[in-house]
């Protein structure tokens, strides 16, 4: 068992049994089930974590409530814990990429980076909190407020629910952490049903680190079970979720007035033009698609290439994609994992199958073996599901075009909003092509990669609310809060 491990789990049989964290107590839930915890790359059990039923949840909502409602959680006391937290995070990082590709299947390379961006975000608190300086608004400027100041800061919401997807099962679950603390507000956090143990251990650290009890709770379980409990009860004020836009959807539908800040699903268009450096974008396009096994909201999932250009893209695709293949994801030469589950897989499997139908042409193609999915590319037309679904997998559809109107026509009409990037060596296209697309983000001559946050992102369209990053995050975890002063004239 490794160090930190020990920390919030025993052993039974054999196996690793980890604890939920309620009102600073880690214990056993309730109804004393559990989960397993399984490596997509060989099968085996690696963990169980409690199955919370609706008493936890409703447990650890009051106790949070609690906290914020009768403790001062004092700012600078908060910006100390996050930059000491990262100092023990840095000295835990091997062990932290190792569980993260027990859990998930990717890659020790990736997940010693996920490892080490999640060292960075806790070491930018000091950029983040500039947001809640609030400021100073003189009257003289209007009529009606002449004679009056106001003071317009931001405060804290409450109890701030996180909910983490399993693709970055630490650093994107604690880039919803991080901020919601930093603002003063109490957080009940829940890891994917897949892959919840490194943010488990997060959470230990920031204990460590001297986080007050009661401050944060860990819920691990079934979303199914135990979702709607924690997006509906009244003591929640704010729900973060990462994850796909059905469940997004239904958190919308069920949480009524509280804040929402969703990061949901993304289609990103990759427009290729003729006058672009066709080696270097191929280059590019396969890692968008392929790091990460694909599963990524931001990952490359279309390609719109002129048709001048198609067949010269094409055979490059194909020659770049010889890189990336699967193999033991302990190994710092693998650039491939596993894919999360066989759910996954099957729907992948699914939608290749869809495009067989449909007439596509595979350039690149390997059959599965267990989890450990190939990359695939392909051309396609606009009757396959893959040309408007996300696909969350290492499959690379490209489609041509005609020209600039169609590529941007054609990207549009996805229902999705969040990512997109534009290859030329036109300045002049590249800026016009950007401003009329509709997705949060634009990337020209690169692909999307939203690292630590220094830039915001976040979907329009069916892709999300809000946006994420440093500084902010924070912003939509806050809420205003202005006091006006009218001054008394002399007598």
């Amino acid at each position: 068992m490794l160090s930190l491990w020990n920390e919030v789990s025993q052993k039974q049989n054999d196996i690793p049994h980890f604890h939920l964290l309620i009102d600073g107590c880690w214990k056993c839930l309730s109804s004393g089930e559990y989960q397993d915890v399984i490596n997509p790359a060989t099968g085996e059990v690696i963990a169980r974590v409690p199955l919370a039923n609706q008493q936890d949840v409703e447990n650890a909502i009051t106790a949070a409530y609690r906290f914020f409602q009768t403790l001062v959680f004092d700012p600078l006391e908060r910006i100390e814990i996050m930059l000491r937290a990262s100092d023990i995070l840095k000295n835990y990082q091997e062990e932290m990429a190792k569980t993260i590709v027990l859990e998930s299947g990717k890659p020790i390379s990736i997940a010693l980076s996920e490892v080490d961006a999640t060292i960075e975000r806790l070491h930018l608190v000091l950029e983040e909190v500039r947001v809640l300086y609030g400021e100073y608004l003189p009257g003289e400027w209007v009529k009606d407020t002449r004679g009056k100041f106001a003071i317009v800061k931001r405060r804290p919401l409450g109890v701030v629910a996180a909910i983490a997807p399993f693709n970055y099962p630490l650093f994107i679950g604690a880039a919803k952490i991080i901020p919601a603390l930093l603002a003063g507000n109490t957080v009940v956090v829940k890891p994917a049903s897949d892959t919840p143990l490194s943010l488990i251990l997060f959470v230990r650290i920031l204990e460590k680190a001297g986080i007050p009890a009661g401050s944060i709770h860990v819920i691990t379980g079934s979303g199914k079970e135990i979702g709607d409990t924690l997006v509906t009860h009244s003591l929640v004020r704010a729900i973060s979720f990462t994850g796909s836009t059905a469940v997004g959807e239904h958190i919308a539908r069920l949480a009524g007035m509280k804040r929402l800040h969703l990061e949901l699903g993304g289609k990103a268009a990759a427009l290729v033009f003729k006058d672009a450096d066709i080696r270097t974008t191929a280059a590019l396009l396969c890692k968008g698609a392929f790091r990460n096994s694909g599963q990524r909201c931001d990952a490359v999932s279309r390609v719109l290439v002129e048709e001048k250009v198609a067949d010269t893209l094409l055979e490059a695709l194909r020659e770049e994609s010889q890189h990336y293949f699967c193999g033991d994801p302990m190994d710092p030469k693998t650039p491939m994992g596993t894919v999360i589950n066989e759910g996954a897989a099957k729907r992948l499997d699914a939608l290749l199958e869809d495009a067989k139908n449909h007439g596509a042409s595979f350039l690149a193609e390997k059959k599965r073996t267990g989890l450990f999915y190939p990359p695939h590319i392909l051309e396609i037309n606009t009757e396959c599901r893959l040309a408007w679904e996300e696909i969350f997998g290492p499959i690379l559809p490209v489609i041509r075009v005609k020209n600039e109107k169609e590529a941007i026509e054609l990207a549009n009409q996805s229902e999705y909003g969040l990512d997109s990037c534009v290859f030329t060596q036109d300045i002049d296209r590249a800026f016009r092509v950007a401003e009329k697309l509709h997705d949060g983000s634009i990337t020209i001559n690169s692909i999307p990669a939203h690292g630590v946050g220094h830039f915001p992102f976040g979907g329009n369209k069916r892709s999300g609310i809000g946006r994420e990053g440093i500084k902010y995050s924070i912003d939509e975890l806050t809420e205003l809060h202005t006091i006006i002063v009218s001054l008394k004239e002399e007598k």
